[in-house]
């Protein structure tokens, strides 16, 4: 059986001691609780305030990006070597704002990855489609690209470890939300790509996330869904009380 993450994605979001603030209540929130994984992806600058914060929690912590090189002369750039040794255990890759504003394309999230993977991070691949797709019914057929250039050169040793996250771009930040039933719709044709990529197991034991303005009033009958193992959570995982809400409606 498939364990369910909560992941947290905080973005352009809280200043150190916001973020401190944010990371203690979430520890208080949640201090007990095991039904789910539980994780927080901070900017980078917070990082190491919230890891010490969460310390000795069940939160782990994650990053929002990765670059694909481990070290040189790429100014701006954190590597997943400096990402590890920063204490994290996860890294969300192809980010939809990555790709819209910052032209990560399929062949840079490969890219991005593989890096991943060889710093041992547990990577949150995120895939969707826009509006203009989903309007003109070519979700599939859009997916089924993403997903395959996303991935291509990934071993079946690594591609266990992979988490997917099934972000519609529609639906992020507008306050729309995939109905549970489209959603989980979605999810069972992104496990029959992974099988035929890899194989059923690969497939059967693949966590696919679903993101996209999830809130406490409709995360319930999402997690319902055979296929959502989970969220990756934007604006309401700002909010202990609505973030820990959500956590708890994942094991109800």
């Amino acid at each position: 059986m498939r364990k369910p993450l909560i992941a947290g994605n905080w973005k352009l979001q809280k200043t150190i001691p916001e973020a401190t603030a944010l990371a203690g209540e979430l520890k208080n929130e949640l201090a007990d609780f095991t039904g789910a994984d539980l994780l927080v992806c901070p900017p980078f600058i917070d990082l190491g305030v919230v890891g010490r914060e969460i310390l000795g929690s069940p939160i782990e912590l994650g990053a929002q990006d990765i670059f694909w090189e481990d070290t040189g002369a790429f100014t701006g750039e954190v590597s997943g070597p400096m990402l590890k040794s920063a204490g994290c255990s996860y890294v969300i890759v192809g980010h939809s704002e990555r790709r819209g504003f910052f032209g990560d394309t399929d062949e840079v999230v490969n890219k991005k990855l593989k890096a991943a993977v060889r710093s041992v991070l547990i990577p949150i691949l995120c895939v969707g489609e826009s509006l203009e797709k989903r309007e003109q019914k070519v979700t599939k057929e859009f997916l089924r690209k993403q997903i395959g250039a996303s991935i291509q050169g990934i071993g079946i040793e690594w591609i266990a470890r992979i988490v997917v996250a099934y972000e519609p771009i529609w639906a992020i930040g507008t306050g729309l939300s995939a109905s549970p039933r489209m959603a989980n719709k979605t999810h069972r044709f992104i496990r029959e790509l992974f099988a035929e990529h890899y194989d059923e197991s690969i497939a059967k034991n693949l966590r696919i996330l679903y993101g996209g303005s999830v809130k406490p009033d409709n995360a319930r009958a999402l997690i319902a869904e055979e296929d959502i193992d989970g969220f990756l959570i934007g604006g309401a995982s700002l909010k202990a009380d609505s973030f820990a809400t959500i956590a708890r409606y994942s094991v109800l």
